[in-house]
């Protein structure tokens, strides 16, 4: 009989998205990704040929979340790693990018920009920061609060069953709902820390850290003055951690995606559409035994 720690029920997995597999998701025991991309908006990578030897019999006995209850007691599982999006966060109030209406691409029309997404890249935020600075004044960690999703992964921590959490979502919520700093990467960053961008000594691998919490008072000041200060102060733009198109990805994620995803014995898919790389191509590195549940 599994220990007490390791204990779980198939009703937390429900509660943590707000839905039964049957409306919202499914179960697979192999891959669920096609062909791998080999290059997207942050940069190149790479993924290696997977050599997982063929699954003789079924991994799980049926595709439903009790099954998935049963797999992590009677298999003393230990090492899930979970891979969150967007779809986390909306019913928190956090706006997606894409979402008619409501989404941040359609949000940004406001600032009359050449196109939504130039809100969202480093050439755009030197020219004119202040439509990017807007946007952190709405999304700064505080303005909502975790969801049941969000409280179910730092549930997995406390029983000792997880390994790593990678999310796409630059809401900061995960560690809002008491997930340790060690167990995350935020793929895309987020509001843990700020650093000035547009100083010309400084490497990439290398960022003048700043104290987010100064940001935070500076935008919150009238107008433009406050990161106009800021900017006077430190030589130049100041912004969250929030990876812009133009920025490398944290190094964090290719140093500890391999060997979490290879190591992992069940992998949780939440709230995101896998199309955009290289998140999506952590998939590709979890062995071909391991069960991957989607919950959509």
């Amino acid at each position: 009989m599994a220990s007490p720690h390791v204990c779980i029920s198939a009703e937390e997995l429900r509660v943590a998205e707000g839905a039964s597999p049957s409306s919202k998701g499914g179960i697979w025991s192999k891959q669920i990704t096609g062909e791998p991309c080999v290059s997207d908006e942050h940069g190149d990578y790479d993924i290696e040929d997977s050599d997982d030897e063929e699954i003789d019999s079924p991994v799980l006995q049926s595709f439903d979340l009790d099954c998935i209850v049963k797999y992590i007691q009677e298999q003393d599982i230990k090492k899930i790693v979970v891979m969150c999006g967007a779809g986390i966060s909306t019913s928190a109030g956090v706006p997606d990018f894409r979402s008619r209406e409501t989404g941040l691409y359609d949000n940004s029309q406001r600032f009359d920009l050449p196109e939504p997404e130039c809100n969202f890249t480093l050439d755009s935020f030197n020219n004119n920061p202040e439509p990017f600075y807007e946007l952190c004044r709405d999304m700064w960690p505080g303005n909502y609060k975790p969801t049941a999703c969000h409280h179910f992964l730092r549930l997995l921590h406390d029983k000792g069953l997880l390994s790593r959490c990678y999310t796409e979502n630059i809401d900061s919520l995960e560690q809002l709902a008491g997930l340790p700093a060690e167990k995350l990467v935020a793929v895309q960053g987020n509001f843990d820390g700020a650093h000035v961008v547009d100083d010309l000594y400084l490497s990439d691998e290398i960022k003048y850290e700043v104290d987010v919490d100064e940001l935070k008072e500076a935008l919150n000041a009238h107008g433009s003055a406050g990161w106009e200060a800021l900017r006077q102060k430190y030589g130049g733009l100041v912004k969250p951690n929030i990876v812009l198109f133009g920025e490398n990805l944290p190094e964090r994620f290719f140093q500890m995606r391999k060997a979490d995803l290879r190591d992992c014995d069940l992998l949780l898919v939440f709230g995101t559409s896998l199309i955009v790389q290289p998140f999506a191509s952590l998939l590709e590195y979890a062995p071909a035994s391991v069960p991957r549940l989607l919950i959509n």
